[in-house]
């Protein structure tokens, strides 16, 4: 007999189709908007929790972070100014951004400071763990809702789609490139490497999967 509960959290193995789900990138409404608006914003708080875990960041964290140590800006100013780096080489890749691509530009940054901002450093750390599990979670969560909406990838998902069919190299291939120039570039500049970076790498994929489950159940048919 099946438990009900792991049922709910089973994964997804593709981008559920949902009452939200644009036609095209820039297919607006309010409440697609606002769902959208609300993933970036899960999103950007839970990556703000794993920066204040202080036991390591993501790839791209780490980067952001050794940027923003480097020129004395805040994590939200970095976050953005990659991001916009990050799009303006979709152009020779011809590739074309959507809503969603600039919400998460400006969106994400945002609440990446704000996270940063309200969520006490850690210096516990096993409390540190729990902040990284949980903003792991909430990164999960928070890609779910907005990929759902079909409003266009992120800068960095779109990168690497597009280097995936302008090279024909595996996507896995890609992204393990591009995440480890980004990780070996942060922590030269400074950024946080550790327990934390390890995690997210195991779990961020499996945390998007388990939400897309959790979003398609919880979605009218």
């Amino acid at each position: 007999m099946s438990n009900p509960f792991l049922e709910f959290l089973r994964p997804h193995k593709t981008v559920p189709h949902t009452p939200w789900t644009a036609q095209a990138r820039w297919d607006l409404n309010p409440s697609r908007v606002g769902i959208l608006f609300f993933g970036l914003t899960i999103f950007g708080l839970g990556d703000g929790l794993i920066i204040q875990s202080s036991i390591g960041n993501g790839p791209w964290s780490v980067l952001a972070q050794g940027i923003s140590d480097q020129l004395s800006i805040t994590m939200g100013w970095s976050t953005f100014a990659i991001s916009t780096l990050v799009l303006l080489l979709w152009i020779p890749l011809r590739e074309k951004p959507g809503f969603g691509t600039i919400s998460n530009i400006v969106i994400i940054a945002g609440a990446i400071q704000i996270g940063v901002t309200i969520f006490p450093e850690q210096n516990n750390y096993a409390i540190g763990v729990i902040y990284c599990l949980l903003g792991i979670a909430m990164v999960g969560f928070g890609s779910a809702l907005y990929i759902t909406c079909g409003l266009g990838p992120g800068p960095r998902d779109g990168l690497m789609t597009a280097l995936h069919h302008r090279s024909g190299v595996r996507i896995g291939r890609v992204r393990l490139g591009i995440e480890g120039f980004v990780l070996a570039a942060g922590w030269l500049l400074g950024g946080t490497v550790g327990l934390g970076t390890l995690l997210f790498a195991l779990f961020i994929g499996q945390s998007i999967a388990i939400s897309l489950g959790v979003v398609s159940r919880l979605t009218p048919k």
